[in-house]
Order: structure tokens, then C-alpha cells, then sequence
């Protein structure tokens, strides 16, 4: 779900601007943090310490694009490290499409809310492909003090079978969602 960012971030710097420092958990093959990168935002990306094969990836992925100054650290959802404990704080947390078990959205969530305890304005945006209706963070966001709002796929023309000449999302339902606290103005 890489590329349901790719419209996102294309709109974003007549929205946002790309000042912002950016921090991309589960990163993956990188795709949004890669592309916040060449637009200028100041990245740092993530994936599972657990999974060095993955932060390689990240590396590659940075060294293809020419982005030597991109960090790429190892962080476990849930675990208080030294390398989250070493983070600037940030304006933006990405994660594309990492909510797909159930039993790790608390962990995420819990991430997400130590982040934000270091920068309170920070907002945590995700798409996620909706894998079952019976699944839901309203419970854990209201456990952490978050609210969330709904991004519309139109909004940045992501509606559609077929995005970046991908098959994605093809008929998977797909969601974006901006998490904040719930006390922010957001």
C-alpha cells in the first residue's frame, strides 16, 4: 500500500510544504519516506530490529535513490530502545499499511504515543487495506488518548482500481487515516 502515499505526498507540498521531519515506521521497501526524502523532507526510516533483512532494504532502497542522508534505524513496536529513545521528535509519523494483525496494532499504537509525548503536534498518518470489518482501533485510540480522522481517498484522487499504473488497491478497500492526540486541535 507504498503508493496510496505517492498521491499524498504529490499534493502534499502545496498543503504542508516539505520542512517537515519525517519519521516512516514499517518502513519496508520505503516508498513514502524515499519519496518525502526526494521532495525534501528530512526522513528518517524504520522497520523491526527483529528483521535486519529488512532495515538492509531500507539502506538499499535509500542508496538507490541517492539518499545518503537518510537514517534508517531498527525499532520494535511496543519496545522502548535507545534507538527510539534517541529520535528528534518529528511532524509526521508515516506507517503504510502496517495494521494488519490485530495483536500488533496496540504495540503500534503505544509507539506511536511515546512519539507523540516527545512532540504533542506530531500526527501519525496511515493507509491501511481493510482486512475485516471486525477489526478496529477505536477502543485502543480512546485507551491512548488519540483521535483519528478519516482521510477520503478522493481527497488526493487515490479513488480509483488503479494507482501509480499499479494493480493497487484493486478491489481491496484501502483507508487513510491521521491519528492525533485527542487534545490537539487536529
Amino acid at each position: 500500500m507504498g503508493c496510496m502515499f505517492g498521491p499524498v505526498l504529490l499534493f502534499w507540498p502545496n498543503t504542508c510544504g516539505f520542512t517537515e521531519d519525517l519519521y516512516q515506521i514499517g518502513a519496508g521497501v520505503s516508498l513514502p519516506g524515499i519519496l518525502a526524502a526526494k521532495c525534501g523532507a528530512e526522513v528518517i526510516l524504520s522497520d523491526s530490529s527483529e528483521l535486519p533483512h529488512c532495515l538492509d532494504v531500507c539502506r538499499q532502497s535509500c542508496r538507490l535513490n541517492g539518499l545518503s542522508q537518510v537514517q534508517v534505524v531498527g525499532l520494535t513496536w511496543g519496545h522502548i530502545t535507545k534507538d527510539l529513545l534517541s529520535l528528534p521528535p518529528q511532524d509526521i509519523i508515516l506507517a503504510s499499511d502496517v495494521f494488519f494483525e490485530p495483536e500488533d496494532f496496540e504495540s503500534i499504537l503505544a509507539t506511536v504515543y511515546f512519539l507523540m509525548q516527545r512532540n504533542p503536534k506530531v500526527q501519525f498518518w496511515s493507509t491501511y487495506q481493510v482486512r475485516s470489518a471486525d477489526w478496529s482501533l477505536e477502543g485502543l485510540l480512546h485507551k491512548w488518548d488519540m483521535k483519528c480522522v478519516h482521510i477520503p481517498l478522493r481527497s488526493f484522487e487515490a479513488n480509483k482500481q488503479h494507482i501509480a499504473e499499479s494493480t493497487l488497491p484493486g478491489r481491496h478497500t484501502v483507508e487513510m487515516l491521521v491519528v492525533s492526540f485527542a487534545k490537539s486541535s487536529f
